[in-house]
Order: structure tokens, then C-alpha cells, then sequence
């Protein structure tokens, strides 16, 4: 059995939710359907003709992509053009196209966090937070019998984290009043009667994207047919999700000896590098992508060297000026995440029953070359 496409996006954003991307980043479905069987996923970094052709060869149903293959309006579809003949092949081989862009960067095990584990960072937090998951409380009255069943389902849904501790709640012990009305069919008591029942109010904590899992979690061990229960808000810091990652490496280095192990990890043709290459840098800061606006964030958490693509000239000074060392390894350093993303979908959609057979992209897409 092959999963559907829908499934397979839902899969997709558990490992990248949509609400990590940063505000107007293209992404999410951007040709075709995700109404069809999907047999065969590529994962690929860039979505150029190549990897069309790629993706039609392999017999492959969608692409899920990290950069966008749609990135401005488009005021027409030329199939005469070197776009519009991508779009063209996409539409006739009834290829879908998903973008996952900076959710995916952000996300908790994505771009970012990968990145860092290959050049050996111990990450300590983000060079900028995009999005904070606000803290509710749920407080839930439950009878004697039943309290250890909720709170376990509670708490298997997610809820009940504070720091590097799980199942933490409070509990109160108290007498719960109610009386069923006509057509109820109570769990406890009878029809018509007010009764008085030992309750315990039990209360934990949750982040606010997984409150529709734990209150559904919660609603089904729940022996009453009406559970009474409440979620507040919380003034207290939620969990903060941000590009880029910085911290101490496990193994301080020459600069020159650590660029050199840059361009091996990420498998790029060269790399660009800035500072004295005698420099032993002991803190790294590293962000997937373009991050010449990033330089003063990587200043500010105290790095001796920042990874980043597309370092332009003047930011390239400035940095020196600052006493920064940065090592650019381009754009497509990124490509990392064709066999990760593509390694987590495939055990995901096995483990879920699924035959559909997702793959990394062979195709290179670096556009550079060094003469």
C-alpha cells in the first residue's frame, strides 16, 4: 500500500512544521496535487531541470524541495522560458512540488541542528528566535479511579515537560459536584440527582501546538461523558525556535584546519574564508543558507568563527574589522539535507505501513565552479 500525498506532507511537517517558517517564506505545496497515490519521493535541494528530468526518470509522484521552484509572483507561464519548461515537465508527468524552506531550518533536528552536528558544535541555542511556543496549563477534574489513567495519557501526548524533567504535575484532592440531566448516560451517579464525588484536580504543563493531541488524549481516558477542564495561558517563557545555531566545538582548531574540515563535511568544492588561518577558534556559530545579515547576531553570542553562505564583500571586512573569522562554504552546503530529510521519511512512512519509497537527489546543483 503506497501512502497518500497528503500523508506524506503530514509526515513531512511533523519534522518541520509550517508555523517554524519565517513570516512570507514561500513554502508548503507549489505545483500539483497532494490528492494522488504517491509511489516515489525525491528530496532535493534546488528543483532545476535536471532534477525534473531526474525525478521523471526515477518514476517519482512528488519532489520535496528546500528551496522554492515558485520564489517571485509569476505574471505568466512561458513554456518558452527556461522556468516555464520546468513547469511544463511538472504538470505533464503529473509531478507535485512541497517546499519546506525555513521551517525546516528551524525546525528541532533540521537544517540547522544537522549542520552543527557535522562540524561538531555543542549547541547552546539560535543566532535569531523566529517563533516562541507559548506555555498553557491544563488543569482537569478527575475521578479517584481514573486519575493515574489521564494523567499517563496526558503526559504520553506530550504534556508535563519543564527543562530536562517529564511528568510533572500537581495534583489537589477535592469533592466534585454535578447532577446528569435528562438523556446523559453518567459514569458516576443517577439521573436527576445531585451527587458528590472525590475528585482530584490535576494540573500540568504544555506547549500551545500540541494542546488539540493532549486534550483529545485527555477526552478519551477520561471516564465522564462531560469532563470539566480548563486551559490557561501562561506568562512564563515558551520554547524559542530560531535560525542558525552557536556553541563550543568539541575539538578547537586552527581556522585553517577547521575550514578545511568544513569543506569536508559539507562536501562542497571550496570554501571562502576570512580571518588569520593560524587563529585557534574554539566557539562556532554555523547557519544554513545566506547569512551576511547574521554576522552581528554571530558577534553578539561571542563566536570565534562564523559558517554561512554568501558572504558579500563589505560584510566580509567587517567581520575582519570585528574580529570575526568566518568560513563560507556557499549556498549549496545545504544539499546535507537530501539524505537526512529523505532518511526520516522513508522509516517514518515504513514504520507507518507504507511502501512509498522516498529518495535523495543525485543531481548536483552547484552553480559554481573554481577556475
Amino acid at each position: 500500500m503506497f501512502a497518500n500525498g497528503q500523508f506524506v506532507i503530514q509526515l513531512m511537517e511533523r519534522l518541520a512544521p509550517r508555523r517554524l517558517a519565517v513570516e512570507g517564506d514561500r513554502i508548503g505545496l507549489q505545483v500539483g496535487t497532494l490528492q494522488k497515490e504517491v509511489r516515489k519521493a525525491l528530496v532535493a535541494l534546488d528543483v532545476t531541470d535536471a532534477v525534473v528530468d531526474e525525478a521523471i526518470a526515477a518514476g517519482a509522484d512528488l519532489i520535496i524541495a528546500h528551496h522554492a521552484v515558485i520564489y517571485r509572483p509569476l505574471p505568466a507561464i512561458d513554456t518558452s522560458t527556461p522556468a516555464g519548461r520546468v513547469y511544463e515537465k511538472l504538470i505533464k508527468n503529473d509531478i507535485a512540488v512541497y517546499v519546506a524552506h525555513t521551517n525546516l531550518d528551524t525546525a528541532e533536528g533540521g537544517m540547522n541542528d544537522w549542520m552543527a552536528e557535522l562540524l561538531g558544535i555543542e549547541s547552546e541555542g539560535c543566532l535569531e528566535e523566529i517563533h516562541v511556543d507559548p506555555l498553557l496549563k491544563l488543569v482537569v477534574y478527575v475521578p479517584e479511579s481514573h486519575r493515574e489513567a489521564v494523567q499517563e495519557a496526558v503526559w504520553r501526548a506530550g504534556a508535563g515537560h519543564i527543562g530536562q524533567y517529564d511528568c510533572c504535575s500537581f495534583e489537589t484532592e477535592g469533592t466534585g459536584t454535578f447532577r446528569p440531566g435528562e438523556g446523559t448516560n453518567p459514569h458516576i451517579g443517577v439521573t436527576g440527582r445531585l451527587e458528590r464525588v472525590k475528585e482530584y484536580r490535576v494540573e500540568t504543563v504544555l506547549p500551545e501546538s500540541i494542546k488539540g493531541a493532549v486534550v483529545r488524549a485527555m477526552l478519551k481516558a477520561h471516564p465522564y461523558e462531560e469532563p470539566a477542564y480548563d486551559l490557561f495561558p501562561l506568562k512564563l517563557p515558551g520554547k524559542g525556535y530560531g535560525l542558525g545555531r552557536f556553541g563550543r566545538l568539541k575539538e578547537p582548531a586552527t581556522l585553517e584546519a577547521f575550514a578545511r574540515h568544513v569543506k569536508e563535511a559539507f562536501d562542497v568544492p571550496f570554501v571562502r574564508v576570512v580571518g588569520d588561518p593560524e587563529r585557534i577558534v574554539r566557539r562556532a556559530a554555523v547557519l544554513g543558507g545566506s547569512g551576511s545579515r547574521y554576522m552581528r547576531h554571530a558577534l553578539r553570542v561571542g563566536v570565534d568563527v562564523f559558517v554561512t553562505g554568501d558572504i558579500d564583500y563589505h560584510t566580509a571586512h567587517d567581520a575582519l574589522a570585528a574580529g570575526l573569522a568566518i568560513v563560507d562554504p556557499g549556498h549549496n552546503a545545504e544539499k546535507i539535507m537530501k539524505a537526512r530529510t529523505a532518511e526520516r521519511l522513508a522509516a517514518d512512512l515504513a514504520a507507518a505501513g507504507y511502501l512509498t519509497e522516498v529518495i535523495p537527489s543525485a543531481v548536483p546543483t552547484e552553480p559554481f565552479r573554481l577556475l
